[in-house]
């Protein structure tokens, strides 16, 4: 239950929002074998004069960040990082360009249907 973000700082077509979020989407099902269904994926478009851009980047600056289950290997996580960069240099984005961060809050500290998700049966494996 990957919920992942994309935030950037100059303004996009609705579709090529579309096509970042089907890149963040593909490459978490593929990297994370998480269930097809499982889209939580939220595009954040800064105002230019809202979001200065890091030294060395261009206006193409992306910042991916994702909240997700604890568990997964580093091989994994190498896999979601390429295969973000890879499709998003499909669409134009340089690798210099992206920054991606995780951030894996304890199964304690979700809560599901009212429970710590440690206490439900997730429907799917962590250990990828």
């Amino acid at each position: 239950m990957p919920i992942a973000k994309i935030e950037v700082c100059r303004p996009r077509s609705s579709d090529e929002v579309a096509a970042m979020i089907d890149a963040v989407y593909h490459a978490q099902l593929e990297a994370l074998k998480v269930p097809d269904d499982d889209k939580q994926i939220r595009y954040i478009e800064h105002l230019p004069a809202h979001c200065p851009i890091p030294p060395g980047k261009t206006e193409n600056y992306t910042f991916v960040e994702f909240i997700l289950f604890p568990g997964r290997s580093l091989e994994a996580k190498r896999r979601l990082y390429q295969g973000i960069v890879q499709r998003f240099g499909v669409l134009g984005i340089q690798p210099s360009d992206i920054l991606i961060v995780l951030h894996e809050p304890p199964l304690d500290n979700w809560g599901i249907r009212g429970l710590p998700a440690s206490e439900i049966d997730l429907g799917f494996h962590l250990n990828v």
